[in-house]
């Protein structure tokens, strides 16, 4: 099969690419000093290959995350970095042979729940300045003392400085992430615990304080993350047809917001041309010459959420200009869902 053969919308993946940022986060964060994001790309095929790259253990952002790694055999030590009242499916899920599962908490709340499933070790998620999940660093001792209480073992300490990912200024976001840091190092002081759980591909350089860096985008690359000074290259393309042509210098693609996602912009064109807008199941392009039936690929903005709406990703030796390249393999997007 060729990727001319392939039904669009449909993902596709530049081997090459895939292999090269791998190695390249590997060589500066090997082994369990990274703990990859499977949240990414959602694939336990893909998880397999940071496997053979040094990297046992994952993240997970839900529990049928956590579910089909340990499916796939890759649940030796597992991270829910997400506060859960689940128990039921926790203690399944604990039941299985050679599964570790750490989950994050960050209140009486979901201590209790922790406890009731079954789990034995927790980490203390700390605020460090996006707003969303994790206690304030003032509470970071209390709740480790109830949690160690209520019988779970505290491995340390998680916090993300997700609010700092995509800053160009890779100065500023240098310092502000040391910044959010050291509210997690002082909460770390009071926790203890061996782990520092955080970051991501955004700070996968700067941030020096983190034992294991939660990156998970790096492997195929946002276009969002493209506009650092980053080493990863963009290896994910939604491959479309070109389905109306226009006397006003516009077409139209087959794919659009049911296909990729755009919250953190438009997607850009691979090849010449660009993106005037996304629609429910079309994206019209304009500023080259098209013709109806011809391919064209788009870069997302986001891959996280592009790779969710998808079941598969044809992967390529590498992408080529003409967008017909041998298909090697296809891996599964077998972690979808919650």
């Amino acid at each position: 099969m060729r990727t001319g053969d392939i039904k669009t919308p449909a993902l596709i993946a530049d081997l090459k690419i895939l292999e090269a940022n791998i190695s390249t986060m590997a060589s500066k964060r090997p082994g369990k000093s990274l703990r990859p994001h499977v949240k990414a790309f959602k694939s336990t095929e893909l998880a397999k290959k940071l496997v053979k790259a040094g990297h046992d253990t994952f993240c997970c952002a839900t529990i049928r995350e956590l579910e089909g790694m340990a499916e796939a055999g890759i649940g030796t030590d597992l991270l829910l970095a997400n506060e859960t009242l689940d128990t039921t499916r926790l203690n399944k899920l604990l039941l299985e042979d050679n599964c570790r599962v750490t989950v994050a908490v960050d209140s009486i709340e979901t201590i209790e729940v922790a406890a009731a499933a079954g789990v034995k070790e927790v980490l203390i998620d700390v605020n460090v300045g996006l707003q969303r999940c994790g206690c304030s660093p003032d509470d970071a001792d209390f709740l480790a003392d109830k949690a160690k209480k209520s019988g779970l073992e505290v491995r340390g300490v998680m916090g993300y400085e997700g609010h700092l990912m995509h800053d160009p200024d890779t100065r500023r976001r240098a310092k502000k992430t040391q910044e959010s840091m050291e509210i997690l190092i002082s909460a770390h002081e009071a926790v203890g615990g061996d782990i520092i759980s955080g970051g991501g591909t955004g700070t996968w350089d700067c941030n020096q304080v983190v034992t294991e860096l939660q990156a998970g985008s790096y492997v195929l690359m946002d276009g969002d993350y493209s506009k650092l000074d980053l080493p990863f290259k963009e290896g994910l393309l939604l491959l479309t047809t070109v389905i109306s042509t226009s006397m006003t210098d516009y077409a139209v693609l087959d794919g659009g917001l049911k296909a990729l996602s755009v919250d953190s912009g438009n997607p850009k064109l691979f090849g010449q041309g660009e993106v005037m807008f996304c629609s429910d199941e079309h994206t019209t392009v304009t500023n080259a010459s098209w013709s109806v039936g011809q391919r064209a690929g788009l870069r997302p903005s986001h891959i996280d959420p592009t790779i969710a709406k998808h079941e598969s990703i044809y992967l390529v030796d590498e992408i080529e200009e003409g967008l017909d390249s041998e298909v090697i393999d296809i891996l599964s997007i077998d972690l979808r869902g919650w």
